[in-house]
């Protein structure tokens, strides 16, 4: 059975839906990555994985879509 990780944060800046998809789309490119929950409400991101998860490599992906990991 296979270990899973995971990582939680808040996203800042989205104002939309597409705001949503563009953060989910850029952080489910990162290996490992099973699941991905983005609540616009909150600015909540919620990550499955199946290896350890590098803040960094959130963040970076987070960024390429346009907005911060806080």
């Amino acid at each position: 059975m296979t270990a899973h990780h995971t990582f939680t944060g808040t996203v800042a800046g989205m104002t939309c839906g597409h705001c949503v998809a563009s953060v989910t789309e850029e952080v489910q490119e990162i290996p490992g990555v099973e699941r991905v929950e983005v609540d616009l409400e909150t600015g909540g991101l919620s990550l499955l994985s199946t290896s350890p998860l590098d803040e960094a490599a959130v963040r970076a992906a987070v960024e390429e879509a346009g907005y911060q990991l806080t």
